[in-house]
């Protein structure tokens, strides 16, 4: 595994993060910044093929326009941008020399996007429904305390749900809720995640700057938790949107049990922990975080992918060092009552199995 590249652009965290949204979707009493309803999309490729067209056609398609779309390549080898700037000049491409992963080849975009008050993330293996950015917008003017939404990821051309947000267990392990069910057996109204899924989120950018963006250190994978994770630090709130739909492959680029995806997913679940948890969370549950740290080894040999998950794991406990000195800053600018975040998580040890 070849040493992550450095985020040059990665965003500066604002020192008047305190000027941001405590409160919520209960309508308790908040300091309410005034926002509009410019919109900037950004869409992260990386050799996604015959993928991306589809997922750019659909932001075209949007009932509501965006008011910029960025499409970040990160140093792509295939053809997938095939003649994407000549049939859409209206979107921007921004040609990385190098793959610096998913998370700081969002911050890049964000970066430039400061023209804009939302920003929607949408992956290049998902297809939007016409009416996604509309009914995210609508959301976000019902609950305007709100920093961060969620969509409605469906398999494509099925019935059944790739997710509905995502669920952070007070182990440290995370997972798109309702993931493989029917929607059939799922009766969602708007309601409180712990985080938006990265493959089709929506962020209030102010609040993005106020976190300091993604952490470019995990490349990909839980770099959404990590992120969501620092925004209820502040005292925001995520709520999901069933009407915002798109329709998600899954780790179509990377595959969903790739030695790559299994690498970044397992070294990173132990950084958010650690960078996130407070204490006395942290302390209450790090047997329970060793164990199911330990158990995913032998769990993965299985697959024949035990030495995977080990390389992940003696690579996040060798990086923790760094990791720890970025805690101390979070956690000194927390804001949100332990007991109020522990009731964002899950507590569900049956939840575990399998997983």
């Amino acid at each position: 595994m070849k040493a992550l590249l450095p985020c040059a652009n990665a965003i500066e965290p604002r020192s008047d993060s305190q000027i941001f949204v405590r409160g919520g979707v209960a309508g308790t009493e908040s300091k309410i910044m005034p926002h509009s309803e410019r919109v900037g999309v950004i869409v992260v490729n990386w050799n996604s093929g015959d993928l991306l067209l589809p997922c750019v056609e659909s932001i075209a398609r949007q009932t509501v326009a965006p008011e910029r779309v960025l499409i970040v390549d990160n140093a792509s080898t295939d053809d997938s941008l095939g003649d994407l700037e000549e049939r859409f000049p209206q979107f921007e491409v921004l040609h990385q020399p190098v793959n610096r992963g998913f998370a700081c080849a969002n911050n890049i975009a964000i970066e430039r996007l400061v023209d804009v008050d939302w920003i929607a993330l949408l992956n290049p293996d998902a297809i939007a429904h016409p009416d996604w950015l509309e009914n995210l917008l609508i959301s976000a003017r019902r609950y305007p305390t709100v920093a961060s939404f969620g969509s409605k990821m469906l398999r494509p051309g099925s019935d059944v749900l790739d997710g509905t947000g995502d669920v952070y267990h007070v182990s440290g392990l995370a997972w798109r809720r309702d993931h493989g069910t029917k929607t059939t057996l799922v009766d969602h109204e708007t309601n409180q995640i712990f985080s938006p899924c990265g493959a089709a989120a929506f962020y209030r950018r102010d609040a993005l700057k106020a976190v300091g963006g993604f952490d470019s250190r995990f490349f990909c994978y839980m770099e959404d938790v990590d992120l969501g994770f620092r925004l209820r630090l502040l005292g925001h709130q995520s709520l999901y949107v069933p009407s915002a739909i798109v329709e998600h492959v899954g780790s179509g680029i990377t595959g969903r049990r790739s030695d790559f995806s299994v690498y970044f997913g397992h070294r990173n679940l132990v950084w958010t922990y650690f960078k996130n948890m407070p204490s006395a969370l942290l302390y209450r549950y790090l047997l329970l975080h060793l164990v199911v740290n330990t158990i995913a080894v032998p769990r993965y040999t299985r697959r024949g992918q035990g030495g995977v998950v080990l390389k992940a794991k003696r690579d996040a406990f060798g990086g923790l060092k760094d990791i720890l000195r970025s805690r101390r800053e979070i956690q000194l600018s927390r804001t949100v009552s332990t007991s109020d975040l522990l009731q964002s998580m899950s507590t569900d040890y049956s939840a575990l199995v399998g997983r």
